[in-house]
């Protein structure tokens, strides 16, 4: 097993939030180096799956996310309600179809934020630490998906989270998007695996106009600036002011080619009422179009940096706001040793 599979098999993973498929036939859809992972509504709960028919092995979905039945085009087998339905029963009588089933992943809750894994190391709040209460106000005070946008990034995906890590390239790649808010230094803070980064946001204007529309939200917790979560090993969560948060995945596709799986979610806070709602609907609108314009500027600088110029070790050269990468790359060499023991103990 490689770098990338064990990061997914023994870690857990932020899919979504539980308003992200509010009915019935939602889901999303992520490739990995492990094949796709479905998180599907199937009319009782969210279910996560490996994509394939329990009959011939026929993959179920084929978009990255919209609403449809968990129907097999090629023979009809349907999950629905935590069972499969099988047309004609009767023409499968020498097999026990009570044994006919997705092949689920393990499933566990931080706050209304779900998480999967494959076979995890350690319980779901071990590995979050101190950033489980995090999550858990920050998914207490989301409404609704507003945007969705999900595409491959041609670059391998540590140098794409190391990229989102630090922010010294901010003046020169975002300098008509994110660079506008002018951050300030702000401060980094550890969590075991993960990292919190919070910075003031410097341009005064802006930061008036922020604070202003806070009357039309019905929110108890969001930091007052920008505040950017990272969830060891693929997830990013960031967000200015707590108005709404962009939740990125950025999962390893195929080693062979250094290509990942990006998405990124534009989770929006409760609004008072349907007039505060039309108010913001150019806010949210205009959010989503920034944040899309930010992740297309950090992939196009991540395509020119090469895998062979990413590795585990620390940074050679090292500026103070790159200390988060060089804690991501201890996290990285950690996991290894880790491994290596637990393959020397049990060969």
């Amino acid at each position: 097993m490689n770098f990338d599979q064990s990061l997914i098999q023994d870690y857990w993973h932020l899919l979504c939030h539980r308003n992200e498929l509010p009915q019935p036939g939602d889901y999303l859809r992520f490739e990995t180096c492990i094949g796709d992972v479905v998180v599907f509504h199937d009319g009782n709960d969210l279910v996560v799956f490996d994509n394939r028919c329990p009959h011939r092995g026929a993959l179920i979905y084929a978009g990255t996310h919209g609403n449809q039945a968990a129907t097999c085009l090629y023979h009809g087998w349907t999950h629905s309600h935590g069972r499969m339905i099988v047309p004609h029963p009767e023409n499968y009588r020498s097999c026990d179809l009570r044994e006919a089933k997705l092949a689920t992943f393990t499933t566990d809750w931080c706050g209304d934020f779900l998480f999967f894994s494959v076979t995890p190391r350690q319980q779901l709040y071990d590995q979050l630490s101190e950033t489980a209460e995090i999550l858990e106000n920050i998914s207490f005070n989301i409404g609704a998906r507003a945007d969705i946008n999900a595409y491959v990034y041609d670059c391998y995906w540590p140098l794409a989270i190391e990229n989102a890590l630090e922010p010294d390239h901010i003046s020169l790649i975002h300098p008509q998007t994110l660079s506008k808010l002018e951050l300030e230094g702000g401060e980094n803070i550890y969590h075991g695996l993960n990292s919190v980064w919070r910075a003031p946001v410097g341009n005064a204007r802006l930061r008036k106009q922020l604070a202003s529309l806070q009357r039309f939200f019905t929110i108890d917790y969001g930091y007052e600036g920008y505040m950017s979560v990272y969830l060891f090993p693929f997830t990013m969560l960031s967000s200015t002011y707590g108005f709404s948060y962009s939740l990125q995945n950025f999962f390893p596709r195929d080693a062979r080619q250094d290509t990942t799986t990006f998405s990124s979610r534009l989770l929006v806070a409760p609004v008072r009422n349907e007039q505060a709602a039309s108010t913001l609907s150019s806010f949210f609108s205009s959010t989503a179009q920034v944040n899309r314009k930010v992740f297309e500027e950090d992939h196009d600088v991540c395509k020119r940096v090469p895998r062979s110029a990413w590795s585990t070790q620390p940074l050679k050269f090292s500026s103070t706001s790159e200390a988060k990468i060089q804690h991501f790359r201890q996290s990285c060499r950690s996991h290894i040793e880790a491994t290596n023991t637990l393959h020397q103990l049990h060969p």
